[in-house]
């Protein structure tokens, strides 16, 4: 079942989605591998800190976040990868590593690659490692209101 936060959000914007279980996955690419989801298609939440401000940036699978693009992009003076003790509790209802892309719904930034704008949809985690959440793009724009920028190398 996605996280119950997220799938009440988008319901309440008449959003049209498809839940995606699949076989126990910890990465992106197994992710993507298990639920027979390209990795170009497959957006990961990478936890980060921005001058000390937790927020997330958004990639594809297959990418990498580039700190050097996400400090530009951010005006940021330090970027850095936030540890899973720091973040944990701010997702309740989710596995850790499992946090959907939309840090809007707990608080704090989203940052999310340009490369994820060339796919017309995209999935990501509902929340378990178990289940993936596929919607248009446009959707995840409009209601995520991240700000893109290139913050991966691909």
């Amino acid at each position: 079942m996605p996280v119950k936060k997220l799938k009440e959000y988008l319901d309440s914007h008449q959003v049209r989605y498809q839940a995606v279980s699949h076989s126990r996955a910890f990465t992106a690419q197994d992710v993507a591998e298990s639920a027979h989801v390209s990795g170009k298609e497959l957006a990961k939440c990478v936890m980060v800190r921005i001058d000390g401000k937790l927020a997330m940036a958004v990639v594809p699978a297959a990418s990498r976040v580039d700190f050097d693009l996400l400090k530009l992009a951010a005006g940021a003076r330090v970027v850095e990868l936030a540890d899973e003790k720091e973040f944990k509790d701010m997702f309740p209802e989710c596995e850790v590593g499992a946090m959907p892309p939309f840090g809007n719904l707990y608080g704090m930034e989203t940052y999310a690659s340009i490369g994820l704008t060339e796919q017309p949809e995209i999935a990501f985690n509902a929340g378990s490692h178990t289940e993936l959440i596929k919607l248009s793009y446009g959707d995840f724009e409009r209601l995520a209101r991240p700000k893109l920028a290139k913050i991966s190398a691909n």
